[in-house]
This record gives structure tokens, C-alpha cells and sequence, in this order.
């Protein structure tokens, strides 16, 4: 008897096994949607399973034609995937795993790696559902990963398929958002507070950035902000590039009015933590449930430097402004206080990009085995919880590495395929730990193939920037740690003489011959040159440290799955895997995961119809 009951439950769990990651079916609901064209006919949702590296896609479209939807690169069309289907007149349904050999032409992939899970034609819509592997076999599919996804869709207005460029759109979306705001807690008690610049002429200038000094909510006792949104007024969004929120230490003497934050006045500079910040793209972000920022105690900012960066590019005259950030905030008090850290490079001339870069390399490097002394007590190891990463036009990849006693330790975030026009902020799977005495290194990866002039880093949309803030738990006084390298080794690997004063090296550059073989040359320079780290506390207190750029180690990535169906050709067996390990994203439970479906599945068909013949002939 305690034979047969082992073997139920065994039986039992290897069912259980088999239906994990089984979730998102036909009829199942998908917590991310968007319009994917300007006119608002081609809709999509979305979700996917971390452990089974699945995601479903739901498209719905206003034709009674074809519909399709897929992924491609920042660049081109050609070559993206696009899983297309439709319904013929007849009630037939067609469905297939397709790939652009030109801007107009589809052919069907020898592997077939979409499976459909609904295609229906009513009197407005055509609608299909289908699901895909993160990463299939088949070098015609693009993986889905942790990076900004450019999602391609197309539609014709019957069957006939054929792309049309008028019906063929790209738009770049995070589609592995962790937390939907439905998943988490929205207090009942929820208080909201506005910080806005109010009727702020724009100049006519191609860069402004305007700052005003504001209040945070005033409170008796500690309340939590759990939430942020972007006020933006009307017909004026596409001027406003980025909103940050510093909070400013109470000892501060702040001025009033609005200004220009960088300008002749310092003071308007003051305050350099960073709590909440939104950029072009972004949408409103809330707060995983455990942590929140603390206002209304003695230690907590009361109030903060409100930063709008306008990029006026077409000069116009006459245009005033009210932007700000919404803050949502309740008495209902989290389990830690969340802090934001500022990591990268120093923004300051002495960061350069030659022009015509195919790709060049920056390094920003942070050690924290200061960061107890600034602090004026002990810090406790942080807790990693999301990250908003920064450039401008010229970047095209960032990713934050993590080193310990010499050792890489994680990739804590990254985007490959990052998209200036989509900066938002994102969470991580899991919380990442760093420790004190740990060091994190930026880098930004930058193309500047339509530019013949120096790109020197700077506050202007047309300077650079390389920055990546780290949300975090539980709160210290560290506000940023930014690296930069010893631009006179620069200058000397280059062949220049070397002066004394690094913005004299910035002007020697400048009689450089950029080929593409003194682009490399300043690149591995930048990297092997000595790094000065600045560091920077809440209340402006800075010091510096110096440090080594270390090397990169690239993260294998997990296996490809193979096509259920189709052929798989020779050249798709490539290993390139949708998870780095290790990292915030780790892979190490996956290949565990299908080999437990697998051997789940081989006990179910060999294992199970032997063992129940034996239980009924009494063995």
C-alpha cells in the first residue's frame, strides 16, 4: 500500500511538472497592451512566463486581411521575423512563421517556431493569438530579451500577403516588464503632491535646462511615495526630454524662482540625489510593494530641486510650460526606505567620442569601499530592485557590470538595443545585492557615424551622457559615484604631447585624425587609463578615489529550443540563449526547468503505463 501511494504522488508531481509555465493559454488574460501605429488600428497585447521563456502575442487589427507582427533591429526591416495569419473567406484560418527577404516581400522560415493559439475574422477585426520561445533555433528569429525590443507589424486589407510600407510599422517597447501595476498594492489612503514648474517660458534655445526649488509634502510622521507619473502639458511632450526630482539636505540655503540649473547662478545646481526622475518614453512607475521613499522624519529631504530639460530644436517662440512629476504617497508604510544611486560617467567635457565611430566605448567606474566613511555610518549591503539607463542621441548599448575581491560577479543590467526615445524605468527579476567594497562599472556603447566633429559630454541633447541609476534598498547618504579616466594617457597613446590642464588635452584633440585606427586607439586608452572616482553624499560632501577599468567578461547565454515542428537547419544550433549567467537574470534554473519537463514527459509515456499495469495486476 505505501508502494502504490509513492508512486501517486510521484505521479502526481510529474504532472505538476508538466503544466508549469502552462498559464498563458488560448483564453488567458495578458497584462501588457499597446497601439502600435499612430492612428490607433493596430493593437497588441502581451505576456510571457520567466521560467518557461515563453510570451504570447495578441494582435488585434482593424482589416479583415492578413495581420502580423514580429521583431527586427534598429536599422532595417529586412531580416526582421513577423509571425503572420488570417482568415480566408471560406472560414479557413492560415498561420505561419515568416522573415523579410526585402522592405517587400515575406518567405516562410524552414522552422516553424510559433505556435497559434487563436485566429478569429468578426465585421472589425481581425485578431490573432499565438506563442514563441524567448529564443527559437532558427537564425530567422530575433530572441527576446531583457533589451528594448523593436516589435514590427504589418496588416493588409485582405489575404493577399504582401507588405506595404504605408501598413508596416516599428516601435521599440520593453516587453519584459516584471511588475504590472495591477500586481501591486495601491493603498486606499493615497495622497497625491504636484511638482510642477509653472508657466515657464521655453527659450527659443536648442537646450534649456530650468530648475525651480519645491516642497515636498508637508507631514506629521513618515509617510512612503510608492509611485510616479509625468505631468506633461498638452502639444508640448516632444520638448520635454527628462524630469529629475533631487532631493536637497536640510542644512541647504536654496534660492527661489526658476532658472537655468547650469547656468551663471551655482546655486541652482544644488541638490544631487536623485529620488524619482522620468525621461522621454518613460511612462508612470510604481514602487515594488516593499519598498517606498521616505518623507516626514527628521533625516528625510523636505524639500527638492526640480530639473525639466526642454530640447527646443525648432526654435519655436511663445511657448509656456507647466511639466512636473505626480507623486503618489500613503501612511501605509513599507518595509524599507528606498534610495537612488548615480553611476557612470562624469557628465563634463573630458568625456569625448571621436566623429565616425562605428561603435566607441566609455567607462564609468564606481568603488564603494568608501561609502561607510561618507556616509558617517555603517551601510548595509544594497538591494537592487530596478534601474533607468541614460544617454543621448549617440547611444546605442549600457550595461552595469558588478565586481567582487577582483572578480565578476553579474551583469546587474543592460540594454543592447537601447532606444533614446524609450527611457523609462525598469525593474530587475530579483533583488541584487552589492556589498561594501564591491565595484560597478559602467559601460556605454556609442555610434557617431553622422557626425565630423568631437561629441564632448555635457547637459545638451547633442553632447553625451553615460549614466545608469540604481534603485535600492534600504536608503544611505551616497548620492552618485561617477569615474572618469586621465585624458593625458589618452593624448600620449595618441601621439600628442600631453599639457597640464585637462581641458588644454581636450583642445590637442582636436588636431586629431580620426581614422578608424585612432578611434580603437583612443578607445583602449580611455579604458587602460587611470580612473578617478568622485563620489558625492546628499548633503554635496565629494571625494575622490581612483581606480583600474577592469575587463568584461562575457556572460554565456542559455541554449536555444528547438522547433517543434518544421526543419531545423544546420547553422540554427548556435548557443546564444536568451539569459545571461550569471546575472539578474540568471539561467540557472532554466535548463533544470526543461529537463524536468523532459524527463517528466519520457516518465509519462514509458513510466506510467508500465507502473499502472502493475498496480492493477496487483504487483
Amino acid at each position: 500500500m505505501a508502494c502504490i501511494l509513492l508512486l501517486k504522488f510521484f505521479l502526481l508531481l510529474t504532472l505538476a511538472a508538466t503544466s508549469q509555465g502552462n498559464r498563458l493559454g488560448p483564453t488567458s488574460r495578458l497584462r501588457y497592451s499597446r497601439f502600435l501605429d499612430p492612428s490607433n488600428v493596430i493593437f497588441l497585447r502581451w505576456d510571457f512566463d520567466l521560467k518557461t521563456e515563453v510570451i504570447v502575442f495578441e494582435l488585434q487589427v482593424r482589416t479583415a486581411g492578413w495581420v502580423g507582427v514580429g521583431t527586427t533591429n534598429r536599422y532595417t526591416i529586412v531580416g526582421g521575423d513577423l509571425v503572420i495569419g488570417g482568415v480566408l473567406p471560406d472560414g479557413n484560418v492560415y498561420f505561419s512563421d515568416q522573415h523579410l527577404v526585402d522592405e517587400d516581400t515575406l518567405e516562410e522560415d524552414g522552422s516553424q517556431d510559433a505556435e497559434l493559439l487563436g485566429l478569429t475574422e468578426d465585421d472589425t477585426y481581425t485578431t490573432m493569438r499565438f506563442s514563441r520561445p524567448f529564443r527559437s533555433c532558427d537564425p530567422h528569429d530575433q530572441d527576446i530579451t531583457s533589451d528594448t525590443m523593436r516589435v514590427l507589424t504589418a496588416y493588409g486589407l485582405d489575404d493577399t500577403l504582401k507588405l506595404r510600407r504605408e501598413r508596416t510599422f516599428v516601435k521599440s517597447i520593453f516587453l519584459l516588464q516584471i511588475f504590472h501595476p495591477d500586481d501591486l498594492d495601491f493603498p486606499m489612503d493615497t495622497m497625491i503632491h504636484d511638482l510642477e514648474i509653472t508657466d515657464f517660458l521655453i527659450p527659443e534655445d536648442d537646450t534649456t535646462y530650468a530648475c525651480t526649488f519645491l516642497p515636498l509634502p508637508i507631514v506629521s510622521e513618515k509617510h512612503h511615495i510608492f509611485k510616479f507619473e509625468p505631468k506633461l502639458i498638452d502639444h508640448n511632450e516632444s520638448m520635454v526630454h527628462h524630469i529629475l526630482v533631487y532631493a536637497c539636505g536640510n542644512a541647504s540655503t536654496l534660492p527661489t524662482g526658476i532658472n537655468e540649473c547650469y547656468g551663471f547662478d551655482p546655486a541652482f545646481s544644488l541638490c544631487s540625489q536623485i529620488i524619482v526622475g522620468w525621461a522621454v518614453g518613460g511612462l508612470s512607475y510604481q514602487f515594488p510593494d516593499e519598498v517606498g521613499i521616505s518623507i516626514g522624519t527628521p533625516l528625510d529631504p523636505q524639500w527638492i530641486r526640480l530639473e525639466v530639460h526642454y530640447s527646443n530644436f525648432h526654435n519655436l517662440p511663445g511657448v509656456y510650460d507647466s511639466s512636473g512629476i505626480r507623486l503618489y504617497y500613503t501612511t501605509h508604510l513599507r518595509k524599507y526606505d528606498m534610495g537612488v544611486l548615480q553611476l557612470g560617467v562624469l557628465t563634463f567635457p573630458i568625456h569625448f567620442l571621436p566623429p565616425g565611430a562605428e561603435s566607441f566605448m566609455s567607462y564609468g567606474l564606481c568603488k564603494t569601499e568608501k561609502f561607510e566613511e561618507m556616509n558617517g555610518a555603517p551601510v548595509p549591503d544594497m538591494k537592487v530592485i530596478g534601474y533607468l539607463l541614460h544617454t543621448h542621441l549617440a547611444g546605442r548599448a549600457l550595461q552595469t557590470v558588478q565586481y567582487r575581491n577582483g572578480r565578476q560577479l553579474r551583469t546587474i543590467c543592460k540594454d543592447d538595443a537601447y532606444d533614446f526615445n524609450l527611457q523609462e524605468t525598469r525593474d530587475l527579476p530579483g533583488d541584487v545585492e552589492i556589498k561594501p567594497g564591491d565595484e560597478l562599472l559602467i559601460e556605454c556603447n556609442y555610434q557617431t557615424l553622422d557626425r565630423d566633429s568631437m561629441t564632448f559630454g555635457g547637459t545638451s541633447t547633442l553632447n553625451e551622457m553615460c549614466l545608469v541609476f540604481l534603485f535600492y534598498y534600504p536608503r544611505n547618504n551616497i548620492s552618485s559615484c561617477l569615474g572618469y579616466p586621465d585624458i593625458s594617457h589618452v593624448v600620449q597613446e595618441l601621439g600628442e604631447e600631453a599639457a597640464e590642464s585637462p581641458m588644454d588635452n581636450l583642445m590637442v584633440m582636436n588636431n586629431v585624425e580620426w581614422t578608424p585606427e585612432n578611434i580603437k586607439t583612443a578607445e583602449k586608452a580611455c579604458k587602460e587609463a587611470r580612473q578617478t572616482v568622485m563620489l558625492k553624499t546628499i548633503d554635496e560632501l565629494i571625494e575622490n578615489t581612483t581606480g583600474w577599468i577592469p575587463d568584461i567578461i562575457p556572460t554565456p547565454r542559455g541554449p536555444c529550443l528547438e522547433s517543434s515542428g518544421g526543419k531545423v537547419e544546420p547553422q540554427d544550433q548556435t548557443l546564444a540563449g536568451f539569459r545571461d549567467a550569471p546575472g539578474a537574470l540568471s539561467g540557472s534554473n532554466t535548463a533544470t526547468l526543461r529537463s524536468i519537463h523532459l524527463a517528466a514527459l519520457l516518465f509519462l509515456q514509458g513510466t506510467v503505463p508500465w507502473l499502472l499495469a502493475m498496480l492493477q495486476t496487483g504487483i
